[in-house]
């Protein structure tokens, strides 16, 4: 078994930068201005604005009547013909991606190959399936504990995981939805954030993002990703963050996701791959979404 990385991520080493493409010149290392509007534009075409909606959601919800009476659809039919629901569906996955094409390419073209920096590869499968298995069942077993206490404090809505008519595409469509969630949250709001603002507080300590792990530079974990100088800072910004787009299942779930926000981020900077995270994260989604009937039988959503 793979020897995992050292759980300090504040020791330097010097980075491994694959080289992009033939004749690709990298752009320069951005001021912290530019990195702070690109973080800006990104949560604003994403998950920022998801926590925004939600938030205004929350409110909306808990002044017509109490939560626990309300029902949150998790994937809804946005169709009442099977093949333009089927459209309808592939069409909102696919553009909810966008974001994560866009963080993937602004690590592309300042000279790193944004799937090693990050952990978004095939390179150690053993070990990200055997992690991502075990948060897996943590943390789902966690989730339903915390459901159970907010419908019981009636803090959360009863969710609904689908409500998909049964069409030979549901699954495989519940299936892509699972993914999307796993890529565009962990990728976003774990690794490019992490690396983002880890940036941001090395150029505020003055450090000169020229010289990676050289005496005085930037500096980096192995895969090139920048380390974070205060990363209990970072891991609860980012939690709190995660908490904040859920708020429209309520309270509860709110709360679940932060939680879930903080062992994710600990176990990024321990590993330093998103991978396991992505597995993990498409497995809570995909049984939620597609044993969703089988759970709700059990009296565990939907209720």
């Amino acid at each position: 078994m793979t020897t995992p990385a050292s759980p300090s991520p504040n020791v330097p080493t010097p980075p491994t930068r694959p080289a992009v493409s033939e004749g690709f010149d990298a752009l320069a290392a951005p001021s912290a201005r530019m990195v702070r509007w690109e973080i800006a534009i990104v949560l604003a075409l994403s998950l920022g604005k998801s926590a925004v909606y939600a938030i205004v959601n929350l409110i909306d919800k808990w002044t017509q009547a109490p939560l626990s009476g309300q029902t949150t659809t998790l994937n809804p039919a946005l169709d009442d013909r099977q093949y333009f629901d089927l459209m309808y569906q592939l069409l909102d996955i696919g553009f909810a991606l966008i974001p994560v094409l866009l963080v993937l390419h602004l690590v592309w073209i300042r000279g790193r190959n944004p799937f090693r920096t990050f952990g978004l590869d095939f390179r150690r499968p053993g070990r990200d399936v055997g992690l991502g298995i075990g948060l897996f069942l943590a943390i789902g077993l966690g989730t339903l504990a915390v459901y159970a206490a907010g419908r019981a404090a009636g803090v959360t809505t009863a969710i609904v995981g689908s409500a998909l008519n049964e069409y030979w595409w549901t699954t495989p469509v519940l299936l892509f939805s699972a993914l999307r969630h796993g890529l565009l949250e962990e990728i976003i709001v774990v690794a490019w954030l992490f690396d983002r603002i880890g940036y941001l507080q090395q150029r505020r300590a003055g450090l000169e993002p020229s010289r990676p792990g050289s005496e005085g530079g930037l500096r980096t974990w192995a895969s090139g990703a920048v380390v974070p100088l205060h990363p209990a800072a970072v891991l609860v910004g980012c939690a709190v963050l995660r908490g904040a787009y859920h708020l429209y299942q309520g309270v509860g779930p709110g709360v679940g996701n932060l939680l879930m926000g903080l062992v994710f981020g600990a176990v990024y900077l321990r590993y330093r791959r998103v991978m396991p995270l992505v597995i993990a994260h498409f497995l809570l989604d995909a049984a939620g979404f597609v044993a969703y009937p089988l759970l709700a039988a059990a009296g565990l959503f939907g209720t």
